[in-house]
């Protein structure tokens, strides 16, 4: 175990663009507004856990299961694609029924500790030092909660019409991001132009 500065940064720097959790507010408020309250502290509790987990035992996980990295990347990208089209249409695939419902999915899982963030942490894991990969995670998963914590102070930043705007945005965003996904995992090449 070897603590270095570098690659704590650049494990931070990589976590936190796949995390995107400040791209992640529209759909935080939008689950929000479908399933009530949103409990910051559970949600990165179990966000952590799960990244935790994969951090530790990684693909020994997956195999327990059979299922490689890239399975694991393609069914995530079809929960994240049914997200962004429950924000662009309206529609509602997701039941948020119970109190809290949105808070573990797709909050913490799969929007924060989602297929990106596990595949990016195994890929980190070949590279880096476990301590210093988890010392990134760490301060991640701070960040994570005071987002969390604020998306109520965003919400009447924005007003209304500027959460649907933002709502319909990032939905589209996030349909772009499952295909991307989906393709980047599947092998599929598209034509260029």
């Amino acid at each position: 175990m070897q603590f270095d500065f570098l690659e704590i940064v650049a494990s931070f720097m990589v976590l936190f663009a796949i995390i995107d959790i400040p791209g992640s507010v529209p759909i935080i408020l939008d689950i929000k507004a479908k399933a009530g309250k949103v409990h910051a502290g559970r949600a990165t509790v179990v966000s952590m856990l799960i990244l935790l987990a994969f951090l530790i035992f990684g693909e020994k996980l997956l195999g327990i299961f059979g299922i490689d990295a890239g399975s694991f990347a393609i069914a995530g990208s079809f929960i994240i694609f049914l997200l962004g089209m429950e924000m662009v249409l309206g529609a509602e695939f997701f039941k948020h029924d119970s109190p809290g419902g949105g808070t573990i999915i797709p909050i913490a899982f799969p929007l924060i500790a989602g297929a990106g963030s596990i595949t990016t942490i195994l890929s980190l894991r070949a590279e880096y030092e476990t301590i210093n990969i988890l010392i990134a995670l760490l301060l991640n998963m701070i960040i994570v909660y005071f987002a969390l914590r604020l998306t109520s102070r965003i919400e009447r930043l924005l007003g209304i019409t500027g959460l649907q705007i933002l709502k319909k945005f990032f939905g589209v965003i996030l349909l772009a991001i499952a295909v991307r996904l989906f393709i980047n995992n599947t092998g599929i090449t598209l034509p260029n132009g």
